[in-house]
């Protein structure tokens, strides 16, 4: 009994697991809400093979320091998941540590998202090293392990090893991440991850990617998204044929504020009026991946699905993507983006020769008035994007622009110089006042756009596409209810969440016209190419998408936010449980749950193929010259 205390006393080992054993714990309850107790021995094995290698590898004289490096590193790793997993609302993967260098451009996004209950996993970190300076004062010294004890240290690693890999095994037919990672624990569930991609990675290199077409076109002609034969030319084909072309994507920006009124003040007045004079999409989703807005972007000019697993600008950056820019540019378009943040954010610097933009305008090109942390104002992006486009109207070169918003970014911190509007005193101070409030800047700013492309004689010869990137309310902190109550309006968790607009204004239209078709980011592309009279049957172009003014029903899946598995249709968005039996959907019209879930089988495996398939899509699309 002595020599066993004498033990626990010795080695940092036991205190160690229990530590972080207790952290895991912790985590759980951050990312899902509760603690499921009888799920607990899948973060206590898994924790063990670690430690049991850490005590393997690691001389005596070294453990004191090992052991507290460790703590330290593995500590860091859980504060830092959960932060991730409050603001996306995902368990992040071993992939998001290629997204750490983001961090510092969103750091008050990310400080905003930051509880007092998040630090209790550092807590013991610092108390830990004083006791280790001490003891280092002191001249004490672990000292070496007897060979029994290494053998027994194997063995459990061992036998820890071997259960944790068929708790990994018969979680492998579980789709929706969330589940998956709360079955295994957060580190079983990083292996998991790991070898699914492992998995795909093989599959996709024993294709090519001329049968994955075939596939694609195979799949899609079992769903009938126009019930009506198709006619000989499509409805609004080649309406804007030669027309310049801007599409604008609006940060963080939801569809609930347009018409809407606060203190009898509307919130979006520019688009409320461009609304009645433009195509408008009020069933329209976000269907972004880990790239979150370089993701929007990504989608809107290819009609490609992310992969989920990590930023497409990093992930694909170093392929030829086939796009919008390179169909335009068949028509002698010059492509231009404009962003106010650095090239290098969300490795835009590699997306945008992938998608053969002509040109970028980052940073530099930009008076920084202190809008915010990314700096300059939507007013200055557009006062300079109009100057770089009327030099190409004076060269009668067509054009397409790209301009990406951020003055509507978390955490919706509008100076007060340049505010609009003045919400009720119960929402100042909270999340949904400064969300309204920047709302409605970059409503204003958009119209500044609208004025100078008017006053430089364009507006007349272009076609105005604007979008919202994601949601913009947190979920976290606005509840559905109280954000209903406090605007008068029905909001659901997920519908309204990730509602977001899109509006499509022709040149010489002058009546608006409101298309109910449901669609997502993946349609922005198909419907803007018809319009521009580019037919992608034609070009033998493989979009994942669908032209919105040509189709009566759809079907679109959506992986991040919510589980694999979620999908759109004309009724519903459903999000699978375990699969699809035990899964859940709500009616897009009533925002009520539905019930009859089993006619709509056919669209969930249906959407999980097409997600499969443009994997491997873009996985195999050549890479282009460096």
């Amino acid at each position: 009994m002595h020599k066993a205390a004498e033990n626990f006393k010795r080695t940092p080992f036991y205190l160690i697991f229990i530590l972080l054993f207790l952290k895991l714990v912790l985590l759980r309850y951050f990312f899902f809400k509760e603690i499921a107790w009888d799920r607990l021995t899948t973060d206590g094995l898994a924790l063990l093979v670690l430690l049991c290698l850490l005590e393997l590898l690691v001389s005596a004289r070294m453990k004191g320091p090992a052991y507290w490096i460790f703590n330290l590193i593995f500590s860091l790793m859980l504060f830092s998941s959960t932060l991730y997993n409050e603001h996306f609302g995902s368990v992040p993967t071993y992939t998001a540590l290629l997204e750490l260098k983001q961090v510092l451009q969103i750091r008050a996004s990310v400080q905003s998202t930051i509880q007092p209950a998040h630090y209790l996993f550092i807590l013991d970190v610092v108390v830990m090293a004083v006791i280790w300076a001490i003891n280092r004062v002191r001249g004490k010294r672990v000292s070496g392990r007897k060979p029994v004890w290494k053998i027994g240290i194997a063995l459990t690693a061992i036998i820890c090893l071997v259960i944790s890999g068929r708790y990994i095994q018969l979680s492998g037919s579980i789709e929706n991440e969330m589940v998956q990672a709360e079955n295994l624990g957060f580190l079983d569930y990083q292996v998991a991850a790991a070898i699914k991609a492992s998995q795909e990675n093989r599959e996709i290199a024993s294709g090519n990617l001329k049968e994955t077409v075939a596939q694609i076109n195979k799949l899609e002609a079992t769903y009938p998204y126009a019930s009506k034969a198709a006619a000989a030319k499509p409805a609004y084909f080649g309406a804007a044929k030669g027309k310049n072309l801007i599409i604008v994507q609006l940060e963080a920006f939801q569809n609930f504020p347009i018409h809407l009124k606060v203190n009898n003040q509307e919130l979006t007045p520019v688009l409320n009026k461009l609304v009645n004079e433009c195509f408008y999409f009020p069933h329209f989703f976000q269907q972004i991946g880990q790239g979150n807005t370089s993701d929007a972007e990504f989608m809107s000019n290819t009609s490609i699905y992310p992969t989920g697993s990590i930023a497409m600008s990093t992930g694909y950056g170093d392929r030829k993507l086939p796009s919008l820019p390179r169909l335009l540019e068949q028509q002698n378009y010059t492509a231009d983006t404009f962003h106010v943040n650095d090239v290098g954010f969300w490795d835009r610097i590699k997306l945008y020769p992938a998608l053969n933009f002509d040109h970028y305008y980052d940073k530099p090109y930009y008076n920084n008035d202190h809008f915010n942390d990314f700096g300059a104002s939507d007013e200055e992006l557009y006062r300079v994007g109009v100057e770089k486009l009327s030099a190409l109207q004076k060269q009668n070169k067509p054009f397409y622009a790209q301009f990406v918003t951020v003055s509507s970014h978390f955490p919706f911190k509008v100076p007060d110089n340049r505010k609009k509007i003045t919400v009720p005193s119960s929402m100042q101070g909270k999340q949904l006042g400064d969300y309204l409030t920047a709302i409605n800047y970059t409503d204003y700013a958009l119209g500044t756009l609208i004025d100078r492309l008017k006053a430089n004689g364009m507006w007349d010869n272009t076609v105005l596409v604007a979008y919202g990137d994601h949601f913009g309310l947190q979920p976290n902190e606005n509840d559905p209810a109280m954000v209903s109550a406090a605007l008068g309006i029905t909001y659901n968790e997920h519908v309204s969440r990730f509602n977001i607009p899109l509006l499509i204004h022709i040149p010489g239209e002058t009546k608006g016209k409101i298309v109910n078709q449901v669609g997502g980011q993946l349609d922005i592309m198909p419907t803007v190419a018809n319009l521009m009279g580019i037919s992608l049957k034609d070009k033998g172009f493989t979009a994942f998408g669908h032209d919105l003014l040509n189709i009566d029903r759809n079907v679109f899946g959506m992986r991040y936010y919510l589980p694999t598995g979620s999908f759109f249709n004309n009724d519903i968005l459903f999000i699978p449980g375990q699969g699809f039996d035990d899964g859940t959907a709500v009616s897009l019209t009533t925002l009520k749950p539905v019930k009859d879930i089993a006619r709509y089988r056919k669209d969930y495996d249906y959407v999980m193929g097409l997600m499969k398939l443009s994997d491997q899509y873009v996985k195999q699309l050549p890479k282009r010259a460096p």
